[in-house]
């Protein structure tokens, strides 16, 4: 029921299907040894969750996947005004494979944000869960959520500013 969302989740985490798979395979083992613990009528999503950050954390996190925000993204010179003169009204293959360009683009740009304010993006603004939920997830007030979420936006804004237009002030 919630694969899909779980997989997501996973994929950003580890940057790989093999492992992402491996991750939510391990979840489910998890949640089926621990489904005493889980309260009838609560959030099933959010607790799926929280079983796939904490195994995260327990045993991937030890392998450091850092890329430096510092990193430039390589991209060519045209590519801001080739994307600013395509329509968006324009359907057709063109713009699919625009937008699995964007998709793997936001991707990688995911990649190379610190895992503290890429989580709260995931979960948020990919996951759809409100603040106080993800706030539960990662054991962390619900200020700190949103403070890393707009921070984690903004280091996305710089990695995809080839992509999208100017940020507008908060």
């Amino acid at each position: 029921m919630h694969l899909d969302h779980l997989y997501r989740v996973a994929f950003h985490l580890v940057k790989t299907k093999d492992e992402a798979q491996d991750l939510v395979q391990e979840t489910y083992a998890r949640a089926l040894g621990s489904y005493e613990q889980f309260t009838p009528g609560t959030n099933m999503k959010a607790w799926l969750t929280r079983i796939l950050y904490n195994f995260f954390f327990d045993h991937y996190h030890q392998k450091k996947r850092w890329v430096s925000v510092d990193d430039k993204t390589e991209r060519g010179e045209g590519d801001l005004d080739y994307w600013a003169k395509l329509s968006r009204e324009n359907p057709g293959p063109e713009s699919e494979v625009l937008d699995k360009e964007l998709s793997l683009k936001i991707t990688d740009a995911l990649g190379k944000i610190p895992e503290e304010f890429r989580l709260p993006i995931i979960l948020v603004d990919m996951g759809d869960f409100a603040y106080a939920e993800a706030a539960e997830i990662l054991s962390c007030p619900v200020g700190t959520v949103r403070s890393r979420l707009s921070r984690g936006r903004r280091l996305l804004h710089r990695h995809l500013q080839g992509y999208v237009g100017p940020r507008e002030r908060e």
